[in-house]
């Protein structure tokens, strides 16, 4: 009993030495002594077998820990060898000489170069070597141009060496690239630009000319902690005489701690006709305009609800949507199209285009020069959906006409049944997000566009707007129905629509439309004094 008791202790032990080696067991373990055919002993003969095994079990013990602490230092070494080979081999682009990297952004176009330098200060610096960008320059632009007059003339410029290229300021000649690049590509959308429509008085192909450019918008959302916050359009619709752009994303900043909130075009550094830009490519932002969130419930006018979202309108065609909680839903804006491709591209960051003060040409023998030859255009539409498109000629004013600082057009008389218009569809406002969509009632986007005399826009309005009841039921006995205003206030003038709601037709008509210039602007573009 006493052996077989020592024999199973020493296994427990031998087992422990073994779990101490990684890879399992040092060697076979002894096998534990028979049982069959075993002569009784005496208690001589248990000490001296006890005493023996002991003896052995401490030698292969000793031998066992040795060839363990071997193992160990050879794992070591093992582990110091394998760092110090790693580490020699590894190379990080700090590690790589000047020189190397800029025979490796030899072989970079124009556009990755300009990626390239957005990395880090020292591969900015790299890019902006002026042998990378006169190589790029001299490829593109050809040293050589020719006028025809009366023959063909060709006029060489002195080609510059490597050398000279060298000695001009670090980044001179990719300046010189990016900007001879958009004043070529600025002239061919410019000239696409010049077909002009006559209904509208509007570039024809501005939708074109936005596709080519690769304009997009962005809005940039700046909270009281100086963080900007810059989405890009989720959404975009292009209309007639107009472009609705919409913003609608998951992960809102909060609306207590947002200050600002900036709209600009974006279009990329480098303009490419018929190449397809990245979003994480290099561009440059334009200003169009810029609003103030503090207490947006005050500031912002309200002009329609849903089930889910509020609308709330600022000026220059730029509607907020909150949720009932007061989280930001969505952001929509509508641009109208005149001189829209300059505000979006001529622009700088913090800067806006500055706009052309056109002006007419000055006729003082017309003694009611500035009050007639005018033509509206006006479409009211949402989401693609177009409620009313027409355009009025030979609008004019009479003297008497003109009160408390404005000048008095009518476009559709109350009284003449025949110019009434009905409004096609069902009116609303459609909105959508990731999870909900929906549409808020008695909303729309109105553009209306006012030409002078000589077809030159004088008035370009692009707003969301809301149909409020009015007080008063309508007179007329064609249209018994309730009736609805729709107003629009800016610093050039106002515009002023009456509806009837049709019962029976389930639709709305236009019974008068008049809109009011302002004499102070009236007389600024015709130079007159009314």
């Amino acid at each position: 009993m006493a052996t077989g008791r020592g024999w199973i202790l020493r296994q427990h032990s031998l087992g422990f030495c073994r779990s101490s080696f990684p890879g399992g067991s040092p060697g076979p373990c002894p096998p534990p002594p028979s049982r069959v055919g075993a002569q009784p002993l005496g208690r001589s003969g248990d000490a001296m077998s006890s005493s023996a095994l002991d003896s052995a079990f401490a030698k292969q013990h000793t031998d066992m820990t040795l060839q363990l602490s071997k193992i160990k230092e050879r794992q070591i070494r093992n582990q110091h060898w394998k760092s110090a080979i790693k580490s020699k081999s590894e190379i990080t682009f700090d590690s790589i000489p000047s020189e190397m990297l800029l025979k490796i952004f030899s072989y970079l176009d124009a556009q990755s170069l300009l990626c390239a330098g957005c990395v880090n200060k020292h591969f900015y610096h790299l890019s902006c070597d002026n042998s990378l960008w006169f190589k790029i320059y001299t490829s593109a632009f050809l040293p050589k141009r020719k006028k025809w007059r009366a023959e063909s003339v060709e006029k060489a410029t002195v080609p510059l060496s490597p050398l000279e290229s060298q000695e001009r300021e670090l980044g001179y000649w990719k300046k010189e690239y990016i900007l001879k690049n958009i004043a070529a590509v600025t002239a061919d959308i410019i000239q696409l630009l010049k077909p002009i429509n006559t209904y509208t008085g509007l570039p024809l192909k501005t939708k074109e000319a936005i596709k080519i450019s690769g304009l997009r918008w962005v809005i940039i959302l700046k909270d009281k902690n100086g963080k900007e916050h810059v989405m890009d359009q989720s959404d975009i619709s292009l209309n007639e005489t107009s472009v609705t752009v919409s913003w609608y994303n998951v992960k809102w900043p909060c609306l207590e701690t947002l200050s600002t909130l900036q709209l600009c075009g974006v279009t990329p550094v480098l303009l490419n006709k018929g190449k397809v830009y990245l979003k994480n490519g290099p561009w440059r932002r334009s200003l169009i305009s810029e609003y103030d969130l503090g207490n947006l419930t005050e500031k912002a006018e309200k002009i329609g609800y849903d089930a889910l979202v509020q609308l709330y309108r600022f000026d220059q065609g730029l509607v907020v949507g909150l949720w009932k909680n007061n989280g930001i839903s969505f952001i929509m804006a509508s641009l109208h199209y005149h001189r829209l491709i300059e505000r979006s591209t001529l622009g700088t960051s913090t800067a806006k285009h500055p706009e052309d003060q056109d002006k007419a040409i000055l006729d003082d023998v017309d003694p009611e020069y500035g009050m007639h030859g005018y033509q509206l255009h006006i479409d009211l539409h949402s989401s693609g959906n177009t409620y009313m498109c027409s355009t009025f000629r030979h609008l004019f004013c009479r003297k008497d006409y003109i009160r408390n600082g404005y000048l008095r057009f009518t476009v559709i008389s109350y009284k003449n049944s025949a110019q009434h218009l009905p409004l096609a569809g069902n009116i609303g406002l459609s909105w959508r997000v990731d999870a909900f969509e929906g549409s808020v009632q008695n909303c729309f986007i109105m553009d209306a566009t006012l030409l002078d005399d000589s077809q030159k826009p004088f008035w370009c309005v692009s707003t969301p707007v809301n149909l409020i009841l009015s007080d008063k039921p309508s007179v007329l006995y064609q249209y018994l129905g309730p009736s609805y205003l729709l107003k629009h206030v800016d610093s050039t003038g106002k515009i002023h629509m009456e509806l009837v709601w049709m019962k029976e037709t389930s639709e709305y008509y236009v019974v008068n439309l008049v809109f009011y210039l302002s004499t102070q602007k009236v007389n600024s573009w015709f130079g007159t004094n009314y």
